[in-house]
């Protein structure tokens, strides 16, 4: 049997040697099995929980559908773990002020918002993925299962003897500076900026970095993301089910003294303590997994006659809504491609929205804002409030010459783009300090160009 690893430092150094040959099972909304292969054939055959399972390990279900949902609903895994999560002492609150839900007494604000880049923490202090989170914006409620949030995080330190989860919902992290690499009861998946990982409801996580990073969060509740519906676009395009990885069982047998399980429950954070690793499962299987996607493999659908597209058809990833084609939260993005639409004005038309609009810039410029909107800021264009190119963009894309031309290279920018009216905190609001006041006056030099009747 392999040697226990008593100490988290060393631990750590095991992850950055195992880094350099992760592996990972690829597909979406697939049924997967995985053994650490340091311990062959302890996936138990032919039923679920054993008598005795092998290498003596405890049969565990995580279960992220109800047991009767449809097949094809049905989300659920099994684990095989050297200790079952039940052995911990008793919850108590975890104090970070920053995490919340209580948006209902938010005061409602229609203006168009934009944030400068958010701070990254501030030189001396020591800040890992769970103190770092902050509660951006949000809307509906987690105890009801109908919901999101926007989060924003910051952090210049690896967890170290600490996990977390969310028994809310599931969390789709975008990076925007920095590696992730994200250590899961299902295995070791490594995340860079320009690729997303999505961590489902109640999976534990730990998240050690090399460098400061900073991104953002986009929290559902009580539904979990999906690919869209392809429709007339056929059996293919957009994001490939393919390209979606999953990482492969890497257990870890450790014992120490204090252990913190930080749990996020009904909108608020709450701890508890073990005295062992939770990342020591050996064997799992099942349809209920955390998954990373690479934006760079996304399959570009445009227009190539004239006008646009609408921008649903740069959706990565869904979680629909009891309403028919309408999401809680759709996860969109504007990937470099070529434009080659005649007679057209090629960049994001005006636009007022029956949804809520937040954007995020990974990296280069968004063309409709060029220079104002930075990497690692954002925007909210609320439900209804008007949107669009600012005076500079409109005036250089109404005179160009059109020719193909391709169009965010360097770039990557997405949306958050929900059905729901979003409240923005007090975090978003003040203490952040990153909100700019003169965000309207990229459209007040907007000018009358009517010609009138001739």
């Amino acid at each position: 049997m392999p040697r226990r690893v008593n100490d988290a430092s060393v631990f750590i150094q095991l992850l950055s040697d195992l880094s350099m040959s992760l592996k990972y099972l690829s597909g979406f909304g697939s049924e997967f099995s995985s053994e650490d292969p340091r311990c062959p054939n302890s996936l138990p055959r032919n039923q679920n929980n054993p008598q005795k399972c092998p290498y003596g390990l405890y049969a565990e279900q995580l279960s992220g559908s109800a047991f009767t949902a449809p097949r094809n609903e049905n989300r659920r895994s099994w684990l095989y773990r050297i200790r079952p999560s039940v052995g911990h002492a008793p919850f108590k609150p975890f104090n970070k002020a920053n995490v919340t839900h209580d948006l209902a007494d938010a005061e409602p604000d229609p203006n168009q918002m934009r944030w400068n880049p958010f701070d990254f923490p501030r030189a001396g202090g020591s800040i890992d993925f769970v103190n770092g989170l902050n509660t951006l914006a949000g809307a509906g409620d987690p105890k009801n299962k109908q919901g999101l949030a926007i989060h924003i995080y910051s952090a210049n330190k690896s967890m170290t003897d600490r996990c977390f989860y969310n028994a809310d919902g599931d969390f789709l992290i975008v990076p925007q500076t920095g590696n992730l690499k994200i250590t899961t009861e299902f295995g070791i998946i490594e995340v860079a900026p320009n690729e997303i990982c999505v961590i489902q409801q109640g999976m534990r996580f730990s998240v050690q970095i090399t460098q400061p990073s900073r991104g953002y969060i986009l929290e559902v509740f009580g539904q979990h993301f999906t690919l869209p519906d392809l429709g007339p676009i056929g059996a293919n395009g957009l994001a490939n089910p393919r390209d979606f990885l999953t990482p492969v069982a890497a257990y870890e047998d450790r014992d120490v003294d204090h252990y913190e399980v930080v749990a996020k429950f009904q909108g608020k954070l709450f701890v508890y303590e073990q005295n062992h690793s939770p990342f020591d499962v050996v064997a799992w299987y099942g349809n209920y997994v955390p998954y990373k996607y690479d934006l760079s493999k996304f399959m570009v659908i445009n227009s190539v006659s004239f006008d646009h597209c609408d921008p649903s058809i740069f959706t990565v990833l869904t979680c629909q809504s009891e309403k028919k084609g309408t999401a809680i939260a759709d996860f969109v993005i504007f990937p470099p491609r070529w434009s080659v639409q005649e007679n057209t004005f090629r960049p994001p038309y005006y636009h007022r929205n029956c949804m809520s609009e937040f954007m995020g810039l990974i990296l280069g410029e968004y063309e409709a804002k060029r220079g104002s909107f930075q990497p690692g800021g954002a925007t909210l264009h609320s439900i209804m409030t008007p949107h669009g190119p600012d005076f500079n963009c409109f005036e250089g894309a109404s005179n160009a010459v059109l020719k193909p031309e391709r169009v965010a290279d360097g770039t990557q920018a997405f949306m958050f783009e929900s059905c729901l009216g979003l409240a923005v905190t007090e975090w978003g609001l003040k203490t952040c300090e990153k909100l700019d006041p003169k965000y309207y006056q990229c459209w007040q030099g907007l000018k009358k160009n009517f010609t009138g009747p001739k």
